[in-house]
């Protein structure tokens, strides 16, 4: 079995050594995500929904241009810069990630640039 790389200009373009997503099979798997306006390549700093909007949006675009859908996800990672926004985080999230919905972990950690969030995800046929 040989990994694809996915590559889009409906997301945030990697900055760094990595692809937007790998598939190998029928499993997905999408990068770290963040809040990056796809035409500008600019960070978008604001409230938690719109970071969250923001980061979802490029997480969706990565997987349907993998033929994908967010109905295939199986699991999601979430990377907060505080866990105060969960609440809030989760109210932006449930509009993108239909039932049933994947298995997901949520962790606060340092982000880089400032982001309130990140996403990964992985996807199966």
């Amino acid at each position: 079995m040989k990994k694809q790389a996915v590559t889009t200009d409906k997301a945030a373009a990697p900055k760094a050594p990595y692809s937007q997503g790998i598939v190998y099979g029928d499993l997905l798997f999408v990068s770290g995500a963040g809040p990056i306006d796809p035409e500008t390549q600019q960070f978008i700093s604001g409230t938690i929904e719109e970071e969250a909007e923001a980061t979802l949006k490029n997480v969706k675009n990565i997987v349907e241009v993998a033929g994908f859908s967010m109905d295939n996800l199986l699991k999601v990672t979430v990377f907060l810069k505080d866990n105060d926004d969960f609440a809030r985080f989760n109210e932006v999230y449930k509009k993108y990630v239909p039932e049933p919905r994947p298995a997901r972990s949520a962790v606060e950690v340092g982000l880089l640039f400032g982001i309130k969030v990140e996403i990964e995800a992985i996807a199966g046929r």
